[in-house]
C-alpha cells in the first residue's frame, strides 16, 4: 500500500445504529429508518434529500439523528460551495474529503504528507492544534469525461 490511499467506494463498515445507541439513543422506528436509509446509499447526501426519501419521518428527527451521527463521528459533514451540507459515511478513521463541485460525489483521501504538515504546523501555532478538516473541490473524472465527450461533438 502507498503512503496515500484514495477510495470513494467501500463496504459500509460503519453500523450507524450502533453509533446512536453507543451514544445512549434508543433504536426508535424513525431513527432506524434514517439510519438505514443512510447505509442505502452509495453517494453523500443532503438532510433534505433524507427528508424527500423518508416522508413518513419528521423532519426534526431526520436533522437530529444526522447531527448525532455527525457528533458521534460516523457521519462526516462536508461543507458545500452553494452553503447547503452534504454528509457521508465515516468509513475510514481520519481522512480528509475530494467534493466534485459539478455533480457533489464526495470521495475520501488520507495522505501523509498532509499529516506530516499538520506535524510541522504544530511548532509554529501558538496553540495546540485538536483537530484539522481538509476538503479539496474537484472536478472528478466522470464529469471531466462527461465535458470532454460534449466538447468533442461540439468540436466535431
Amino acid at each position: 500500500m502507498t503512503s496515500s490511499t484514495l477510495s470513494t467506494t467501500r463496504s459500509a463498515e460503519v453500523n450507524l445504529g450502533n453509533a446512536l445507541e453507543d451514544r445512549g439513543l434508543r433504536r426508535t422506528t424513525a431513527r432506524t429508518a434514517v439510519t438505514d436509509r443512510i447505509e442505502g446509499l452509495s453517494d453523500a447526501f443532503t438532510a433534505e434529500q433524507l427528508c424527500r426519501d423518508l416522508p413518513g419521518v419528521g423532519r426534526a428527527t431526520v436533522y437530529r439523528t444526522i447531527r448525532h451521527l455527525v457528533d458521534a463521528g460516523a457521519l462526516c459533514k462536508l461543507p458545500i460551495l452553494d452553503g447547503a451540507p452534504m454528509y457521508s459515511i465515516a468509513r475510514i478513521e481520519h481522512h480528509h474529503h475530494t467534493v466534485c463541485s459539478r455533480c457533489g460525489a464526495v470521495g475520501e483521501f488520507r495522505h501523509s504528507t498532509v499529516e506530516r504538515v499538520m506535524r510541522s504546523l504544530a511548532n509554529e501555532i501558538d496553540g495546540d492544534i485538536i483537530g484539522h478538516r481538509m476538503e479539496i473541490f474537484i472536478t472528478c473524472n466522470s464529469c471531466l469525461a462527461e465535458l470532454a465527450a460534449g466538447n468533442s461533438t461540439i468540436n466535431g
